[in-house]
């Protein structure tokens, strides 16, 4: 899958009409390419003073891998519970079920100038608290450990400090609810950064 530009303003053309998604960036390449893909959009919308997320699905294929272009501007608390209503629909097909068919997010690689993707296929979504050894990012993203913040670059050592202590090899990633899709998404790929053997497939946002 090549892409000719560098992908900052995803424009989609639909029955005639002009849509837009501003898409999350990142200098770092998780995934380049995804073969057999069915795209599904859910575009930031205002009403008044109020933010909405719009989700198009109808070219989605249940047995296909599915990307999600999503507009880095939408809060978490308006993104997710749509993500587990479109992941819930794929994991309980069954007629058309495809056991190889991936999950990913899209955003703009910066470096490779095209498209790239996270997969997140796995990911368990809650929409509550954790408990437990927690990596939270709240809305001002930062980083905390035990309610502690931590910088970028002490990240790693500080989990792996805790994580020895506690004589266990698992933390829970958690999120604020009200911290922008771009943002969670750059965190996500420093996190895939630090190569951490992270057990626990959910994702809190809370």
């Amino acid at each position: 899958m090549k892409y000719f530009t560098l992908i900052v303003l995803f424009v989609l053309f639909s029955c005639g009409n002009k849509e837009d998604i501003l898409l999350p960036k990142s200098a770092v390449t998780v995934v380049s390419d995804v073969q057999d893909h069915s795209p599904i959009y859910i575009f930031f919308r205002t009403k008044d003073k109020d933010t909405m997320a719009e989700v198009n699905r109808k070219n989605s294929i249940i047995s296909t891998n599915w990307i999600l272009n999503i507009d880095k501007r939408l809060p978490l608390r308006l993104v997710i519970p749509e993500v587990i209503k479109l992941q819930q629909k794929k994991r309980e097909e069954k007629a058309h079920k495809n056991e190889k068919a991936e999950n990913y997010y899209s955003y703009a690689d910066t470096i490779g100038k095209n498209l790239a993707f996270i997969p997140f296929t796995n990911v368990y979504y809650k929409m509550e608290k954790p408990t437990g050894t927690i990596l939270f990012f709240n809305k001002n993203n930062e980083i905390l450990i035990e309610n502690t913040i931590v910088k970028k670059e002490k990240v790693k050592e500080v989990l792996i400090q805790i994580l020895s202590k506690e004589q266990s090899n698992n933390f829970t990633l958690s999120f604020n609810k009200d911290l922008s899709f771009g943002s969670y998404l750059q965190n996500k790929i420093f996190i895939e950064s630090l190569n951490l053997d992270l057990k626990s497939k959910e994702e809190y946002v809370h």
